[in-house]
Parts: C-alpha cells; structure tokens; sequence
C-alpha cells in the first residue's frame, strides 16, 4: 500500500490581492466564517475583514505547553485514546501579524475561509480537527519560507507545513489554527548530475513528474507512494512503497537536505558525497520528523539506473498464509525481487467488481523482477518452483511493456476498487510492519478477526519486507461503524507490537499513531524526543500536536 493517498487536482482559487489584506477593519456585520464563498459578492474584502476582525477581538494567546499533561490524558494521541476529532487550543492572530506576511508575499497569501478549510481537512483520511489554518501562504523560494517562520515564530503562531496532501494520519490537520505553508510553488529541478546519479530538487516537485524528467536520462528515482506525493511530503513521512524491498525508504535514497528551523536558521545536513562520518546525521533526524522541527526547502536524492529488462509476474494461492509463506521463502532464497505485493480475496473481489474482470478471487502474489533479459527469466522460474511447493497456482509472467502496465494497474488501483464497491464509506487503514519471518502469523491472526467482522476489510501487503496494510471500509455517519473499524485497527497494531513489530511502516504517525508509540518506543524515547523537539522550537510552533503523544512530559 502506498504511504500516501492520491488528491484529486483542482484549480488553485484566486488568492485574495495584498490591497484587501491592507483596509481597516468593518463596522458593517460580516459573514459567518462557515458560510461558503461562492460569488463574488461574497469573497475577497469581506471574507478578510471577517476573518481579521475575529482575530482581532476573539482567540487566546497561550503558547500549547511542553507538559500539558497530568499522565491520564484521553484526547487525541493520549494513552488509550479513542477520541478522533483533534481538538487544540486557537492562537490569536495578530491584525499585524498578517500585513508582515503581507508585505513580502504579496498575493501568496489567503484567508479565504474556503481555501483555509480545504487545506484544513484531508482529502483521503477519515482524521478531523476542530480548527482550520488562519491562514494559508504559498511561498515560492526558500527565502520567503524562512521569512515566514521567523514572522510565527516572533509571534509564535502555529506552522503547518504542506506537500502533496497525500497523507492519511492527520499530519495536515491544523488543530491550533495558525499558518499553513503550502509547498505547491517550490517545483524547480535544480541540478541534475547524470554520472553522480543524484538530483537536487525543492520540495514541491512531486516523485511521478521527477521521474518523468529522468527518463531520458535513463535514471529514476525509486520510491513509489500514491500519485500526487511530493518529495518534501515523502521526506517528513518518511514513505517508501512497493520498490522499498529493494530500494530501501526515503530514509536510504536521501543524500542530504536543508531545512529552515524555527528561528529561521537554515540548515545543510551534508555533501553530496554517498557517505559522510562527519557529526550528528542531521538529515536522519529531520526524515520522518512530519514537519515539527522545520520546513523542508531542499533534498538531494540518490537515483538509479533504469533497468534494462522487468519480468511481472502473479500467483493464486488457497490461503492467505501460503501466500506469505512464499514472499518469506523468496527472500530468504536470496531472490532479489524488486516487488513482492500481497492481495488478498476480498480485494481481488473488489478489483473484478470495480474494472470488469474475472480474477480468480483468491489470496494472490504479484512480483517483479529485474536485471538482463535472462536474469530476470532466471529468477521468475526459481520463484515459480518456490510457489509450487507453497500450493501455489496458476503462475504466470509477462515481459511485453503493456501487458505488465494492465498487471500492475490490478494493484494499483486496489484502494480505488475498494471505494467503488462501497461507496460513501471512508477507509481505515491500517500500517503494521513485522519481523519478516512473523508476516504470515501475523496477516493470518489478523484475517481471522477481519472475516468475522461485519465491515468489509481487504488486505493488501508489501509482503517482501513485512509491511501490510487493511482498508477497512467503513459508514461515517454510524458510530458503530467507525467504533469496530477502530477496534480492529487497534487489535492489528498490539499485534504487531507484540512481534516486536511497529505500528507504522510507511504512513507516519501524525495524530493517528500517538498512542500507540509509548508501547512501542518506550517513554524515555519519547521523552528524548521531546527535549529535541524543545530545545530546536521552543515556543512550540512547528506543526503542533502531531507525532510526540500530548501525555509526554519533560
């Protein structure tokens, strides 16, 4: 399953002029701040004196606390926290706040309240959060970032960064309000060093154009997670996707970054050499920190060469456990498969519903393999024999480009066919990741629970290095619903932990995982990460309220 989940594009609305933003405030009643603006009559001056007039007279100014917490905490990210609506104290925002952000970005800056909302709710992701951002800049270049957080940070208003908005956790939700700091207009390819294989890029460009623009090059960058993630977005997450079996996460393709801290310090993590012994390995740190200790303004990426010829291939199995048995096998043969992905039979079912096919609808194996032309066939056959041993059936490969484009499109497409048979239902899904060796007792144990289940769960893996995930389809408007969608998540995470595995292996944490990570980490872990997250932001601005559990205390 990929780390992210696909946005649909829109037009960008017409960012409200810097002439609007200058007025004085009305005396006239303004509109509501949840009333759609729809025309003209009811956009641009209004909407901004509306929403400059709240800050003015409504809000709080205390700075969310490093130790909010007396240990029995039960809001969102809390232990044995049930609640899923992110609730967070408002920030007032300053009148003048906005005029200095104003007067260097001129149009690049909104306060229209629907824009706001949309960069306040997640596209893909049944998380919600009580407030929306104040504000919503688009800066264009990694001065105007740092300008933008050195204006938070002197009045210290919360940060929200924002890449492809392709995440699920809640790490764009903006629970205390504040700015959100839209990454959209950072797209440049900067340097391109075709005998290095590495790329400099900003954050906004995204993996599927990158590597559109390497192609002729003959170089691509190896992490896949759903279309429309942006390489700043997948940095934070600290994504990976189907070729991390091989390719490893974003942890192992990023050669070094830079970043604007709190205070507006830019940092360097490093050259652009493969490997460095030199001091604290500051761009580890930063990868998958979910923006809250900076704001991604560069990464160098390491590249690979296109391979020369793929092999897909797929396999039906009787039982989900057979099927993780031979991804195990594969890869304790030495096989070094680039795909090993996991599709069990009620996701087969949707895929047949959703597209018209007739697939066998049965727990199935799908691979890829690379390398030369006999290469790749050589492993193919080794991983057939493999399969036959493991009661598979039904192998087959293709090596013709088209036919290995419609085979892959089934896997692809696996969340989307979920959604076509149930629809207006929101997905839970869940992101465990075991010991290799524990995947088949670990999917097999939690298959049991799922059948049972009166929701339709599919199972879909990244079976090669022990990650798999269920979208658990569920109705929002039937608590109920939602109650056993959580249920089961929560069963499939403690069985994770209790193999000694995680509770997230590519999404992230966000505001859905907090709760899970004093089980798994421990709480001198959490506490050092606090202290890091203290002593980098102290006033506490970097996206708030995500990934360090609210009940931690310093």
């Amino acid at each position: 399953m990929a780390a992210s989940l696909l946005r649909l594009s829109r037009p960008r609305r017409a960012l409200l002029p810097l002439s609007a933003l200058r007025l004085p405030l009305s005396t006239q009643p303004l509109p509501q701040p949840q009333e759609s603006s729809s025309s003209n009559s009811r956009r641009g001056l209004p909407a901004v004196l509306s929403f400059l007039a709240a800050a003015v007279a409504g809000g709080t100014a205390t700075t969310v606390a490093f130790c909010d917490s007396d240990g029995r905490d039960h809001r969102v990210g809390g232990k044995e926290s049930t609640e899923l609506v992110v609730r967070g104290e408002r920030k007032r925002v300053p009148r003048e706040f906005v005029d200095e952000l104003a007067s260097f970005l001129g149009e690049n800056l909104t306060v229209d309240y629907e824009e706001r909302s949309f960069h306040g709710t997640p596209q893909n992701s049944f998380h919600k959060a009580v407030n929306v951002p104040d504000v919503v800049v688009f800066p264009k270049s990694q001065d105007e970032v740092r300008r933008i957080v050195m204006t938070c940070n002197k009045y210290e208003v919360p940060i929200v960064p924002y890449g492809g908005a392709t995440s699920i956790e809640g790490h764009t939700l903006a629970p205390h309000g504040g700015v959100c700091i839209d990454m959209s207009s950072m797209k440049k390819i900067k340097s391109l060093h075709i005998e290095d294989m590495d790329v400099v890029v900003e954050p906004g460009v995204g993996w599927i154009e990158l590597n559109e623009y390497l192609k002729p090059h003959g170089l691509f960058f190896p992490l896949d997670p759903g279309p429309g993630a942006t390489i700043g977005g997948m940095c934070a997450t600290r994504c990976s996707g189907s070729l991390a079996v091989r390719y490893g996460t974003m942890r192992d393709n990023v050669i070094n970054l830079k970043a604007v801290l709190p205070n507006g310090d830019v940092v360097k993590t490093g050259s652009r050499a493969r490997k460095s012994a030199a001091g604290y390995d500051l761009a580890r740190l930063i990868i998958g920190s979910e923006g809250t200790l900076g704001v991604i303004t560069e990464v160098t990426l390491r590249l690979q060469k296109l391979p020369s010829h793929s092999v897909v291939a797929m396999c039906n199995f009787q039982t989900i456990k057979d099927a993780a048995d031979v991804a195990i096998a594969t890869m304790l043969s030495g096989i070094q498969v680039s795909r090993v992905e996991l599709l069990d039979e009620v996701q087969i079912r949707a895929i047949n519903l959703a597209n018209g096919k007739s697939l066998p609808e049965v727990p199935t194996l799908m691979f890829e393999f690379i390398g030369t032309e006999a290469y790749a066939l050589e492993q193919t056959l080794l991983v057939q024999k493999i399969a036959a041993e493991h009661h598979g059936s039904d192998f087959v490969f293709v090596e013709e480009p088209n036919a290995k484009e419609e085979l892959w499109k089934i896997r692809k497409e696996a969340l989307w066919a979920g959604f076509a048979m149930k629809p207006n239902h929101e997905a839970m899904i869940t992101d465990v990741c075991v010991p290799l060796s524990r995947l088949a007792e670990c999917i097999s144990v939690s298959k049991r629970l799922l059948d049972a289940s009166p929701l339709t769960c599919m199972v879909i893996a990244h079976a090669g290095d022990g990650n798999f995930h269920t979208i658990i389809l569920f109705d929002p408007s039937q608590e109920d619903q939602r109650r056993e969608a959580e249920r089961l998540n929560h069963f499939m995470v403690h069985t994770a932990l209790s193999m000694e595995g995680t509770c997230t292996g590519e999404h992230g944490v966000g505001t859905g995982k907090m709760k899970y990570l004093e089980k798994e980490l421990g709480i001198e872990s959490l506490r050092t990460m606090k202290r890091i997250k203290a002593a980098l932001d102290p006033n506490n601005i970097m996206n708030p309220g995500k990934l360090i559990p609210p009940h931690v205390c310093i």
